[in-house]
C-alpha cells in the first residue's frame, strides 16, 4: 500500500510538474508575444516619426532659408533629411537650435549653426510635440526644452509640427498622461505648485531626474513642474494665467502657434492637419 501510495504520489507530482512546465511555456509564449508586439510597435512608431519628419522637411524647407531646429526623438529624423537635402541639392541653409541636443545634431551633420542674435527672424521652425489636439494646441516639454522651443517657434514665420500617430488627440490629456510641463525659477517651485493646484485643480509636481539625484535642470538652469490637470480647460486663458504667476518662466502649452502638423501613421501614410477655420 505504501508503494502504491508512493507511485500514486509520484504520478501526481509528475503530472503537476508537467502542468507547471506547460504553464511556464505558455507564460513564456505570452511574454515573447508581448515583447514582440512591443518591439513591433516601437519599430512602427519610429518609422512613423521618420515619415512625418521627411514630409515636413520636403514641404517646408527651401534654399536660402533660416530654419529653427526643434528637440526630441522625432527631430532626429528631420535633421537627417535636412542634411541629406543640403548635400544632394546644394542648399544654403542656416540652422538655429532649440536646445543643446539640437545644437549637437546640427554640428554632427555638418550643417551651418547660428543663433537668434544673428538671425532673429526664421523662415520656418520644425519641432515635435508630446500631444496635439484638433485645434493644433500642443503640449511640449517632455524633454524639458519648452522655453527655448517656444522662443524659436515664436521667431519663425511658419511653425510646423511633426509627430507619430500616438501624439494625435481630440483633446489634450487624452494620450499624454504626464501633464503640462512648466519651467520655473528654482526658488519658486513650491509656491507655484500650490498656486496652480488651487486655481486650476489637479496637481503640479517637481520633475525628478532619473540618472542623477535631485530634480531635472533645464538648459536655462531652471526646474520643471509637471501639472497633471483635470478635465477640459480654455487653454489660451490658462496659459496666460499660469505665465503671470511669479516665478513661472514658460509653459509647455503652445496655443495658436502651429500652422500645420504632420502625423506619421501606422499604415505608412502621413496625415496633415491644419488649424480649424474660425
Amino acid at each position: 500500500m505504501r508503494v502504491q501510495g508512493w507511485v500514486s504520489f509520484g504520478n501526481l507530482a509528475a503530472g503537476f510538474l508537467s502542468s507547471a512546465s506547460r504553464s511556464r511555456q505558455a507564460a513564456l509564449g505570452r511574454q515573447k508575444h508581448v515583447c514582440w508586439s512591443s518591439q513591433s510597435g516601437a519599430i512602427m512608431a519610429e518609422e512613423a516619426k521618420k515619415l512625418a519628419a521627411y514630409a515636413a522637411v520636403d514641404n517646408h524647407v527651401q534654399n536660402n532659408q533660416v530654419v529653427g531646429v526643434g528637440s526630441g526623438s522625432t527631430i532626429v529624423y528631420a535633421v537627417d533629411r535636412l542634411a541629406e537635402r543640403v548635400r544632394q541639392e546644394k542648399l544654403n541653409i542656416v540652422c538655429v537650435p532649440t536646445s543643446f541636443q539640437a545644437r549637437q545634431l546640427i554640428l554632427q551633420h555638418g550643417l551651418t549653426l547660428s543663433d537668434l542674435d544673428r538671425h532673429p527672424e526664421l523662415d520656418v521652425a520644425i519641432d515635435g510635440a508630446d500631444e496635439v489636439d484638433t485645434d493644433l494646441t500642443l503640449i511640449k516639454g517632455g524633454g524639458g526644452c519648452l522655453t527655448q522651443e517656444k522662443i524659436v517657434a515664436g521667431c519663425a514665420k511658419h511653425f510646423v509640427v511633426i509627430a507619430d500617430y500616438r501624439k494625435d488627440s481630440k483633446a489634450l490629456g487624452q494620450q499624454w498622461k504626464k501633464g503640462v510641463p512648466i519651467e520655473v525659477i528654482p526658488m519658486a517651485y513650491v509656491p507655484v505648485c500650490r498656486t496652480i493646484a488651487r486655481r486650476f485643480g489637479g496637481e503640479a509636481h517637481l520633475r525628478m531626474a532619473v540618472s542623477k539625484a535631485g530634480p531635472v535642470v533645464t538648459d536655462n538652469s531652471n526646474f520643471i513642474l509637471d501639472w497633471k490637470f483635470e478635465g477640459a480647460h480654455k487653454w489660451k486663458d490658462v496659459n496666460t494665467a499660469i505665465k503671470m504667476i511669479p516665478g513661472v518662466v514658460e509653459t509647455g502649452l503652445f496655443v495658436g502657434m502651429a500652422e500645420r502638423a504632420y502625423f506619421g501613421m501606422e499604415d505608412g501614410s502621413v496625415q496633415v492637419r491644419d488649424p480649424p477655420i474660425n
